[in-house]
């Protein structure tokens, strides 16, 4: 297993030579410093914290300080753990670049989708509405809960609420092209987050 984090920049496309369009998602990948390594005797498992994108100094907690400093380092915004990696090929302090992967990989992509703020029952579960008509007095709003409403509601109950800003993983998508002089990947399709949003990019689970 191998994994790196990066950046969403955007969508744009490419074309085969066949002169087919392929979107993809461009991702800013790296480079990334290896922050700390997990072994089974002192954490439990194994696993390869990296960090990304630098932080001020002065917006990091003193924790965050040391911790970055460990690997002579600066503070970073985004951190992550890759499980299942061989550790023997990592030192902390190494930097993880975007050729780590290479073109026609696959890979799973995940990031926080997009926040929708407070959505009704039709847009967030795609329940139907009533009747239109003036008498009904009944348009947009959820079902019936009967008895429900006597005893709790349950948990998993469709009903309005925060829709969106949820990690989502979107797995088996094929890296098309790296650019390694710019740390940039190229990703068929799309991808979890609004622009400039955090992802972790891993070593597809199922090819």
């Amino acid at each position: 297993m191998k994994g790196i984090l990066g950046k969403k920049l955007g969508m744009t496309q490419l074309f085969t030579a066949e002169g087919n369009v392929v979107p993809v998602t461009v991702i800013e990948a790296g480079p990334n410093v290896v922050l700390q390594k997990k072994d089974v005797e002192n954490d439990g498992y194994e696993a390869v914290q990296l960090g990304f994108s630098d932080k001020k100094e002065k917006s990091a907690n003193k924790p965050e300080v040391g911790h970055a400093k460990k690997a002579n380092s600066t503070p970073k915004r985004y951190v992550r753990e890759i499980r299942g990696v061989d550790l023997a090929g990592y030192e902390v302090g190494q930097e993880v670049k975007a050729d780590v992967f290479a073109e026609g990989e696959f890979v799973d992509v995940t990031g926080i989708s997009k926040g929708k703020g407070f959505a009704g029952v039709i847009k967030r579960w795609g329940q139907s509405r009533g009747p239109m008509a003036h008498g009904s007095r009944y348009h947009r709003r959820p079902g019936s809960m009967g008895s429900i409403q006597a005893n709790r509601v349950p948990k998993g109950k469709h009903l309005p609420g925060h829709m969106g800003h949820e990690t989502v993983t979107i797995q088996n998508l094929e890296v098309v092209k790296i650019d390694v002089e710019r740390n940039v990947l190229l990703v068929k399709g799309s991808i979890p987050g609004p622009k400039n949003g955090f992802v972790k990019i891993q070593e597809t689970v199922k090819k």
